[in-house]
């Protein structure tokens, strides 16, 4: 079962179909090369893997299938300011 380690300390295993800490992320130009009715399965391959720690909400995000992922942290809870 593939798994990594947080910075936290929490094991992310993500074998399970379906896991509870994947996400699929697609950018929007991808998206919109699908039009009218689409294979699920071709979708699905157009995604990125992204995983979500329970713990500290750490991202990891495995883009264009890396095999080693980038690691995106919270910056806590500082409000956000969109200008």
């Amino acid at each position: 079962m593939p798994k990594i380690l947080c910075q936290c300390g929490q094991i992310l295993s993500y074998g399970d179909i379906p896991s509870p800490i994947e996400w699929r992320l697609i950018s929007d130009v991808k998206f919109e090369q699908f039009v009218g009715a689409v294979d699920a399965d071709e979708v699905y391959r157009a995604t990125d893997t992204v995983l979500r720690c329970p713990q500290c909400d750490r991202l990891w995000v495995f883009w264009d299938g890396a095999s080693v992922p980038v690691e995106y942290a919270p910056k806590g809870s500082e409000q956000f300011d969109p200008l």
